[in-house]
């Protein structure tokens, strides 16, 4: 199973009301404000689309809301954060209905830690049951899954990508050595993209390029084209903006800076609260020196 997945990939935020529920209608400014942008692809229901809090039902009406709104023009990745096989079966099938063209799915995080055979199991039962291409969601510190295990995902046919970050880039390092060639190895490393891409990444889906769009494709282009000048002064630039939004209420940090740049992303999910004056303060100060601060 092929799907070219490079570039960079957004993620794209879930909005939701005073009432704690999916607005769907504000969906459709952001995947334009992304596609304008010069995006590659774009992932939903991820952790910045808050796809751990989303039911099925949920991230099936983002994922087709999102797959209307894009309309073929960039592939559309479908988030499964989920800890068991059948749940994980159950939201891939439900995304697969709506549309997407791939998977982005994790491997089990909840305390209990499968060995490595039961992980290749789970990677392998979801992509025959569901018959989507998957990207290896590898981002959750307490459970990445090492070189060795997804060396064994290239006989899992379904398995056409890794999503790499955990803060580990030497773990990016190795799998970019042993397995660069068999998958597509994509950053998630949102302050180190100019490294990553230096040594051979085939893309980033992560965070930041939610919110500085522009940025990060011109920084993909600048390595790509080999004006490390460029790339390290773009690097910079957006380590800036995500020194100011990174820490545990991420979600509402980002839709902070959406709001800040004239867009809406909505508020984040209970029990998350929007981020307070303080948060804001210090991620305009970012965006304006970013040149990312929508005017008064």
């Amino acid at each position: 199973m092929t799907l070219d997945l490079h570039g960079i990939i957004s993620t794209v935020v879930t909005p939701f009301d005073a009432d704690d529920q999916v607005d769907l209608d504000l969906l459709g400014p952001e995947i334009q404000y992304l596609l304008d942008s010069g995006v590659t692809a774009i992932c939903a229901c991820g952790s910045t689309g808050e796809g751990h809090a989303l039911s099925a039902e949920e991230s099936a009406a983002i994922c087709a809301r999102v797959v209307k709104e894009v309309a073929g023009r960039v592939p559309v990745i479908g988030g499964v954060i989920q800890n068991s096989t059948a749940q994980a079966i159950r939201y891939g099938r439900a995304l697969k209905e709506a549309g997407v063209d791939a998977l982005q799915v994790t491997p089990v995080h909840y305390v209990f830690a499968p060995d490595a055979d039961q992980t290749v199991d789970y990677f392998r039962r979801i992509g025959s049951a569901v018959g989507l291409p998957i990207v290896v969601y590898n981002v959750v510190p307490w459970a990445l899954v090492p070189v060795d295990v997804i060396e064994r995902l290239g006989d899992v046919p379904e398995v056409v990508a890794v999503k790499q970050s955990g803060g580990d880039i030497h773990l990016l390092a190795d799998l970019l050595h042993r397995v660069g060639d068999r998958f597509s190895i994509l950053a998630a490393l949102d302050d180190l993209h100019y490294p990553a891409f230096a040594m051979g990444a085939h893309g980033a889906l992560a965070a930041i390029p939610t919110v500085t769009p522009r940025l990060s494709v011109e920084l993909w282009e600048a390595v790509r084209r080999g004006d490390h000048r460029e790339a390290l002064r773009l690097h910079n630039v957006i380590l800036g903006v995500w020194r100011a939004i990174d820490g545990p209420n991420l979600p509402a940090r980002l839709k902070a800076a959406l709001r800040l740049q004239g867009r809406d992303g909505g508020l984040p999910r209970h029990p998350f609260t929007p981020a307070t004056d303080e948060e804001r303060a210090v991620i305009a100060d970012a965006l304006g020196k970013a040149g990312l601060l929508a005017a008064p």
